[in-house]
């Protein structure tokens, strides 16, 4: 958000207001245990008919839900989408533990949860000011250092990333998918991680598989800009690999423009896309003539600083807009009507000369070869891939075991093989449809063929992503 959002919250009454509101609401759908393709699911077969309606709660941490209750109080309704902050200053990073516990009762009770982090830059400590810490600026070499792997600034990055992890990982332990909006408003220079262009970019790629690395398969990916009128914002977008989410704030007016609306959707393609922040609620003409939303957020202050109650009820009334109690989530493996989206694929994978990924000789042990084989009908030679757009498990299904880099190892060369499947980012793979590859996040390297020899029985490995014939490859089909 832009700094001079950054407003203190009115305190006036709301009780005569919220006398006049109807309360007949509909009991609210609690969510299960899901994963983040049923919810991309979600917002994929909303799209063009319906947008979640969300509210963002800001600092303090000790009050994780404070905005949403004023929606409540306002409109006899909860937000549909929960906005939280993992924050910067000392007394919130302190109570980070709040905005979890909120975030899994918001969930609980039938609301999607989204997470942002007004993150403190690498060069100071884990909390910092608003001021002068998250709004300030790092030189270029520091920056250069941040995301060049093996300098003390990048380690401490990954130090600062892990300060995250032991929350993410309770969230993933519950069963709660979280639209995860790191490194927000990337093409605005109020924050010390913006506007550098593709460096920006490459920032977000090194968080996304550092903490994919980190099993944090529960985090749905999303990218974020301002509606700067420079536009150009292409130039920040990591790659369709690591995002799943293509996200736009709205300060510099108070709807996205026709164009803005346009230029979202040609980064986006087949991506949900949503309004991740804006101060005005969005009114039924302007949903009517944008519909490919999924959600919206009020940012937290703004909700009444720049609204009447009138018209939050207006909005929160559009049959159009879906508040908690109205969400309903697809079965897991349903497949929603996500398209290329969709939830998981089994069957061959195919890559060079036209062969096969093959367990050799159909073993079952851990550490058993994979190869590439010529095709044939077999369990050898049938996976499943748990998120054929996204970041999850290669699993072969005869055994129960995941394709694995042996040893969680980065270095070309590393043998990819059979093992139980344990979470690990040795047993995640992205798949970028684009360029048909499968990379490892942690390793950030392709499934490759050895020596690109299509002779049967050739091992595969885990290497440099480099565009040749020996990394591309062909999913199951859908």
């Amino acid at each position: 958000m832009r700094a001079s959002r950054r407003l203190l919250a009115a305190g006036a009454s709301l009780a005569a207001t919220a006398a006049l509101v109807a309360t007949s609401a509909p009991s609210a759908t609690s969510f299960p245990a899901s994963s983040k393709q049923q919810v991309l699911d979600y917002l994929t077969s909303i799209t063009g008919n319906h947008v979640v309606a969300g509210q963002h709660n800001k600092e303090p941490a000790s009050q994780p839900n404070q905005y949403s209750q004023v929606v409540k109080n306002v409109t006899g309704q909860w937000p549909g989408l929960w906005g939280g902050d993992l924050m910067f200053n000392a007394a919130d990073v302190a109570n980070r533990q709040r905005v979890i516990d909120q975030a899994k009762s918001e969930w609980a009770n039938g609301s999607l949860v989204a997470l942002t982090w007004h993150v403190c830059p690498p060069t100071q400590g884990s909390s910092c000011s608003f001021d002068g810490g998250v709004k300030s600026r790092i030189t270029n070499t520091q920056f250069d250092q941040v995301v060049t792997d093996g300098t003390a600034l990048n380690t401490a990055w990954k130090k600062r990333l892990d300060e995250a992890v032991p929350y993410l990982q309770q969230l993933k332990d519950a069963g709660v998918p979280v639209l995860f909006r790191p490194l927000h408003e990337m093409n605005e220079t109020w924050n010390w991680w913006g506007g550098y262009g593709a460096k920006s970019a490459q920032l977000y790629r090194i968080t996304h598989d550092y903490l994919v690395g980190k099993g944090l398969t529960n985090l749905i990916w999303v990218w974020n800009v301002q509606d700067n009128p420079a536009g150009g914002w292409s130039t920040y977008y990591p790659g369709s690999s690591y995002v799943d989410v293509v996200t736009l704030d709205a300060w510099y007016k108070a709807y996205p423009s026709a164009s803005d609306y346009q230029q979202i959707q040609s980064i986006a393609g087949s991506k949900p896309i949503a309004i991740a922040e804006m101060g005005t609620m969005p009114t039924e003409a302007f949903l009517a003539s944008q519909p490919k939303w999924s959600s919206f957020m009020i940012w937290s202050e703004q909700l009444q600083g720049s609204n009447t109650n009138a018209a939050i009820q207006s909005t929160y009334f559009d049959p159009r807009v879906l508040y908690q109690g109205k969400l309903t989530l697809p079965a897991a493996g349903s497949g929603g009507s996500g398209g290329s989206t969709g939830s998981a694929r089994t069957g061959a994978i195919t890559g060079l000369a036209g062969k096969c990924v093959d367990v050799r000789s159909s073993g079952t042990a851990d550490g058993t070869v994979v190869q590439l084989y010529t095709c044939a009908t077999g369990s050898a030679q049938t996976w499943t891939v748990a998120a054929p757009s996204g970041t999850g498990t290669v699993v072969n299904p005869s055994s129960g075991k995941c394709l694995d880099v042996a040893g969680q190892g980065t270095a070309d060369g590393t043998a990819v093989q059979l093992w139980t499947c344990n979470g690990s980012g040795a047993q995640q793979w992205t798949y970028d449809a684009s360029a048909r590859t499968l990379r490892n996040p942690p390793s950030g390297k392709c499934l490759d063929v050895t020596g690109q020899s299509s002779a049967d029985s050739t091992p595969l490995q885990v290497w440099t992503c480099n565009g040749q014939t020996n990394q591309v490859w062909n999913l199951p089909a859908a």
